[in-house]
């Protein structure tokens, strides 16, 4: 095809949605710097903060959460959604768009129809098993859609035919040299290059058994020489560490450049979101997964593979005490030749090119129709 004139990019609410749509975004006006690249949001989701800071064009267009029953709220589904796709759709309108990629989230579905409609080529980006509910509506629409991880056609009927790309990443971190980086990292966070790092973070929110269950251990861990580097998240109550520890626990409300906290680490203890996952893989982190536990279990279908091709370990919410990450996680941390082997084994699973294999694929789907 020639190339682009005008993109739509959908998605919304959370990080693991809006930050491969960036990377995306980024890679898009890398290749095609006249592109216009307009997306599309939610009133409240985290696109607001995120996307304009980013400096891309974000439309807020109303979106409603899907009901999963017969209930009221899918009697009143079809008012809203014709709604949303009625904006979203003087929106594909206004800028003459060529194409729609959706990232999931519910904002997403309009955009999809809107689409549709118009006959406007849509490409699904899904990095979750099971799919979520909108790209999983999206997919009666098109049979453009791609994934983040292999092991996901093979563990979802519905994504049987999708394509493998990745998932997209900035390229703070996919261009990120971990041992060129590490003292600057160091220096910056104020740590010690002489013993193991453990960095710890729950994702942009936080995750509060794991802040718990670390504090609780900081006396143990730095009294085993490790020091750490402590990520709090954004929604999350502070933690008391003890005073005078033997080597330094880092605690920091956020860390917006996480490449830096990669750099710094050993290891890592985390929870198994897609976008932690593809980021720690892609850079041959090892790490410590603690699955959210609230959900369908997509964070511990993440995560697994991984696990299983001797790159990470996994630990239940629960089972996240003190004790156990005596026995578990200390050991690991001061042993640098399981670590090295678990961080090759990482690398062999992730990818750093989300980003173009997805531009490649969105410009087939277009050439194609």
């Amino acid at each position: 095809m020639t190339d682009p004139r005008s993109v739509v990019l959908a998605g919304g609410g959370t990080g693991g949605h809006i930050y491969p749509l960036l990377a995306f975004a980024d890679a898009l006006r890398r290749h095609f710097p006249d592109v216009r690249i307009t997306t599309l949001g939610s009133p409240k989701g985290m696109e607001n903060e995120l996307i304009p800071a980013a400096g891309y064009d974000l439309r807020v267009i109303p979106a409603f959460q899907l009901p999963r029953a017969v209930n009221l709220n899918l009697l009143r589904t079809p008012d809203r959604m014709y709604k949303s796709a009625h904006a979203a759709g003087q929106i594909l309108d206004e800028v003459r768009a060529e194409v729609v990629v959706g990232f999931g989230g519910y904002v997403s579905v309009p955009a999809y129809l809107a689409a549709w409609r118009r006959k406007v080529p849509i490409v699904i980006h899904e990095v979750n098993v099971p799919p979520g509910v909108a790209n999983r509506m999206g997919m009666r629409f098109t049979k453009h859609v791609a994934v983040g991880f292999p092991t996901q056609p093979q563990l979802a009927e519905s994504l049987r035919g999708a394509r493998v790309v990745g998932v997209p990443l900035r390229t703070s971190i996919t261009r990120l040299d971990r041992a060129a980086a590490r003292p600057g990292a160091l220096q910056h966070f104020g740590l010690r290059p002489d013993r193991p790092v453990l960095f710890v973070s729950g994702g942009s929110s936080g995750a509060r058994t794991i802040n718990l269950a670390v504090a609780a251990a900081a006396e143990r861990i730095t009294h085993a020489g490790i020091q750490v580097l402590h990520v709090q998240g954004g929604r999350n109550d502070p933690f008391d560490v003890p005073d005078d520890l033997p080597v330094p626990y880092r605690v920091i409300p956020y860390l917006s450049d996480m490449q830096l906290g990669y750099a710094a680490a050993d290891l890592m203890l985390c929870r198994g979101g897609a976008i932690t996952v593809a980021e720690t893989t892609a850079l041959g982190v090892p790490a410590v997964y603690v699955p959210y536990p609230h959900s369908n279990q997509e964070q511990k279908r993440n995560a697994l593979p991984v696990v299983e091709s001797g790159g990470g370990i996994l630990v239940d919410n629960a089972e996240l005490t003190p004790e156990w990450i005596e026995q578990h996680v200390i050991p690991l941390a001061r042993d640098r030749q399981r670590l090295a082997d678990m961080g090759h084994a990482a690398a062999q699973y992730g990818r750093r090119d989300g980003d173009e294999a997805l531009l490649q694929f969105v410009l087939e789907a277009v050439a194609t129709g």
